[in-house]
């Protein structure tokens, strides 16, 4: 909890944002106060409802001046907590939702930030383009929050994060400043890349008010496949083999565990087993080509000598639409299929693609001795090497108080595991308050200090979301 807020800065904070513009209704508050697993609650003395940059730049000002700290929020997805406010003004921009332009022969579009990411997708496919960045939160996560968090999702192996997706930003820094980076260029090297500073920032270094967004063709072919498998190793062989064999064509290789589908099939309702026999691994795979019929056809050849190797046990190809959306939903509902079985450790982790395999088995084996009788579920990217790694607690109807307290222990040891293979305790969602004082154990000193220098330069008086990052 912080320091209260003094009532003339609400007062000014109320003038500003104007009728409409702000509210401290317990029922208005209520839904944006708790993360969505209700793993975080929280409070905030004032919800501000900035409708333009200018408006923000005013709460931010206002803010700064008087010392009171701010947490942003977009569309309330975030895993890690830090859009949770224990105190602070929260800031949101669900009312900033103007898609400004898009340009085709520029393959742009520039969003506010409160818009959502499927709206982003609906206005690129008007023009007949695409924005390759898929969640499955896509229908309430913001580009605000997308560029903050430097989300990833399903296309990362073949698109890049969002970091890689933004032309540039506009944003409202620490001191109440508007920056207007709204750049359309691939190419600019006149100094420091600033826009990299708040992708990923996590709301720490401004608020981002609208992002330059790059466009992509609409591919001409696409083909989905639902593919059982014996091993995380034989998936990992065959994501080189997919590469290889289509020249660059992979869109997505998803990695489930057996139990994933089970839960799924269990707790999701309309979700049917994708094939007729159990398998203990799958992979989901997207190929994707701007051919008429290629990627089908790449996909038939890639499946057929892949069981002629043995290396797949089965397969089934997504002929309809309807078909392809039914499999990539046994994915995307992955998290809401876990909620029902009781608590969960979550991990969001990253190691190199060729160690994938050798992370799980090691983890598994340092989970099961800190709880042997748990349910283990990873699933994720394998082909960018973000597997989420979750531990449900044992089956037992009730919430189980004994796994809860082994979920600090637990989590240190998949998390040393990770990074003794030089890789990352959180891949995509961020460090949030979750993980802000764990992350100490692993990054190099030099490394913090130059993050907090950065931080202290630019929010001197640390007001911009200050429980989250160094």
């Amino acid at each position: 909890m912080t320091v209260p807020v003094p009532a003339d800065v609400l007062s000014r904070l109320k003038a500003v944002l104007g009728e409409g513009g702000w509210s401290q209704d317990p029922d208005r508050l209520a839904p944006k106060l708790v993360e969505w697993r209700g793993r975080w609650t929280g409070e905030s003395p004032l919800l501000a409802l900035p409708k333009t940059t200018e408006e923000v730049a005013a709460v931010v000002g206002i803010c700064f001046e008087a010392g009171v700290p701010i947490t942003t929020q977009g569309g309330n997805t975030g895993l890690v907590g830090g859009q949770i406010p224990r105190g602070e003004i929260l800031l949101s921009t669900e009312r900033m939702r103007a898609i400004r332009d898009v340009e085709p022969y520029d393959d742009v579009l520039v969003a506010e930030a409160g818009v959502k990411l499927a709206e982003v997708h609906e206005a690129a496919a008007a023009v007949r383009r695409r924005f390759p960045l898929g969640l499955a939160s896509e229908g309430s996560a913001t580009v605000g929050g997308a560029v903050s968090t430097n989300a990833g999702g399903t296309q990362v192996l073949r698109y890049g994060m969002m970091r890689n997706l933004v032309l540039g930003l506009e944003a409202v820094l620490p001191n109440g400043e508007i920056w207007n980076g709204l750049k359309r260029l691939r190419k600019d090297n006149t100094g420091y890349d600033l826009k990299q500073l708040l992708i990923g920032g996590e709301g720490t270094l401004g608020v981002v008010t609208a992002a330059a967004l790059k466009l992509y063709p609409v591919m001409a072919s696409r083909a989905v496949a639902f593919i059982g498998l014996e091993s995380p190793a034989d998936a990992i062989k065959l994501l080189a083999r997919a590469k290889e064999e289509t020249g660059g064509a992979v869109e997505a290789f998803e990695l489930l565990a057996r139990i994933g589908i089970e839960f799924a099939v269990k707790n999701v309702p309309g979700t049917r087993d994708p094939l007729p026999e159990a398998h203990p691994w799958y992979v989901l795979a997207e190929f994707s080509s701007g051919e008429a019929g290629s990627a089908e056809a790449a996909m038939e050849r890639f499946l057929s000598q892949a069981l002629e190797d043995g290396l797949v046990r089965d397969a089934v190809v997504a002929q309809t639409e309807g078909q392809a959306k039914a499999l990539w939903a046994i994915r995307e509902d992955q998290s809401v299929a876990q909620k029902p079985e009781g608590v969960i450790w979550k991990h969001d982790v990253a190691v190199p693609v060729s160690q994938v395999a050798d992370f799980i088995a090691r983890a598994n084996a340092a989970v099961l001795d800190v709880a042997p009788r748990a349910r283990i579920l990873a699933f994720g990217h394998v082909g960018d090497g973000n597997i989420h790694y979750d531990v449900v607690q044992p089956e037992s109807g009730a919430a189980d108080p004994e796994h809860s307290a082994r979920r600090e222990e637990g989590m240190l040891r998949v998390h040393d595991i990770a990074a003794s293979m030089s890789g990352s305790i959180s891949a995509e969602h961020g460090l949030g308050v979750m993980k802000t004082a764990e992350a100490l154990r692993y990054k190099a000193p030099v490394e913090v200090e130059v993050m907090r220098a950065i931080r202290n330069a630019m929010d001197p008086k640390r007001i911009m979301n200050p429980r989250v990052l160094f």
